[in-house]
């Protein structure tokens, strides 16, 4: 994988932010790869495609590109936040593929891939509408929360400008990807679960360390009122899935 943009042809283009597009995307295509089966490129999608860049030629999953000269923060900016919410309840969100590059050395620092699986409800932020006097009045455009997304879904690609191996990429989607098996209510639910464990910072917990984020899940889940039961169910799918290992008497550890 060759972490150099591409520099052909962008003398035609006046601003920096058309360059960079132009080359982040002809990159992608040349380099990106399928974390879901073998294939060793991505198709782009035809012009003008809802929500999608590009195709898996071979098992036909979707991913989405997001470019930027700066390290991805918190929150990414996305589109409508209806739509967004229609995608992840329907179950057709893309891969989101996140690309961060330097741009005076033209250079891919780093690339992380959220598996279109991977992201609940509770990630996705509403922006407040555009005031009366912008072109699209009264639009409501949405964030991922990156940091409601578990550390466990989030598949490197290149950090600090090294590829890791398509081999190891593929083996960590594998590891997340029974999280596909589960309904889209539930598999948000394992998600605020697991995200919240996480929080925890620590490699072995108790049960009731989880039952403190009571609050915190009940805000993301309001209309669950046997919160605690919810939570005990979901460490128990965490264990199925082999994200946790039960050690009795209501302790686990992250594996």
């Amino acid at each position: 994988m060759d972490t150099a943009l591409p520099t052909e042809h962008l003398e035609r283009y006046h601003s920096a932010s058309q360059r960079a597009r132009v080359a982040t995307e002809a990159w992608a295509a040349a380099n990106l790869y399928c974390v879901n089966c073998d294939s060793p490129r991505l198709t782009p999608a035809p012009p003008n495609a809802e929500a999608v860049d590009y195709h898996c030629p071979k098992c036909r999953d979707p991913f989405q590109l997001k470019g930027q000269s700066k390290p991805f923060g918190h929150r990414i900016l996305d589109s409508a936040y209806s739509k967004m919410m229609a995608a992840i309840t329907s179950d057709r969100a893309p891969h989101f593929v996140l690309l961060h590059y330097v741009l005076d050395q033209w250079r891919v620092s780093d690339v992380l891939l959220i598996p279109r699986f991977a992201i609940p409800k509770s990630a996705i932020e509403k922006r407040k509408p555009l005031s009366a006097s912008a072109r699209r009045a009264g639009w409501v455009g949405c964030n991922i929360v990156l940091t409601s997304i578990p550390d466990d879904a989030r598949v490197h690609i290149i950090t600090d400008g090294i590829p890791r191996k398509p081999s190891e990429a593929r083996r960590h989607f594998r590891h997340v990807q029974p999280l596909a098996e589960l309904s889209v209510e539930e598999r948000g639910w394992t998600l605020d679960v697991l995200t919240a464990v996480r929080s925890l910072n620590r490699t072995q917990f108790a049960l009731d360390e989880v039952y403190a984020k009571e609050r915190e899940l009940s805000r993301l889940h309001p209309g669950n009122r046997h919160v605690r039961d919810k939570i005990r169910q979901q460490l128990q799918v965490l264990r199925d899935k082999d994200f946790l290992e039960f050690l009795g008497r209501g302790e686990y550890r992250l594996r």
